[in-house]
């Protein structure tokens, strides 16, 4: 994949020290950059936008994601993370919300790469339920690429450019990008 902007590069992913659950924090690395990348591309006059009475407007979304991160991952997942009022950027900006969103998920990295697997797959507290660490963490995946993907239309309802996150778009493309848009494409 080519993206314009990358936050945390692969280089800055630490090393699990369980490598079967690299993939977990190659992926929440990737999904933060994917989050960012929509982020970056609203501007400040945007955050008030709502496409319907009963929608989250932009900015309600961007703190949203930031503190039900910090929820999941300090409350269920038993992260060290910030107390609740210091997660929100102070300047309310796009570029501001995206910063933190990387601020904050730098640390969690370096947490989850010194867990074993014992560690991953010990039932923890989620809810009113109990579940495996390693559900709670995909369980906050999807949770985020949900809020990413609104957030994605929003800038579609807005004519602002939707940037790449698992491929090209009809704004961003590139040499060698091969989308599934066809039967032919599926059955490769």
């Amino acid at each position: 994949m080519i993206y314009a902007y990358t936050a945390i590069a692969d280089e800055m992913i630490p090393r699990a020290v369980e490598p079967a659950y690299q993939h977990a924090l190659d992926t929440y690395a990737s999904e933060t950059n994917k989050v960012v990348s929509v982020w970056r591309e609203f501007e400040t006059a945007d955050l008030a936008y709502r496409p319907h009475a009963r929608s989250s407007s932009v900015g309600k979304i961007m703190e949203h994601q930031l503190l039900s991160e910090r929820r999941f991952f300090g409350e269920f997942l038993g992260v060290p993370e910030p107390a609740a009022a210091e997660v929100l950027p102070g300047e309310r900006t796009p570029q501001r919300f995206a910063e933190r969103m990387v601020e904050l998920a730098r640390p969690r990295l370096t947490f989850l790469a010194a867990r074993g697997a014992a560690w991953w797959l010990e039932e923890a507290r989620f809810f009113d339920a109990r579940r495996e660490r390693i559900w709670i963490f995909w369980r906050r995946v999807l949770h985020t690429a949900h809020h990413r993907s609104q957030l994605t239309v929003y800038l579609r309802l807005l004519g602002k450019k939707v940037v790449a996150t698992y491929g090209p778009t009809a704004d961003v493309t590139w040499e060698g990008a091969d989308p599934t848009l066809s039967v032919e494409s599926a059955g490769r």
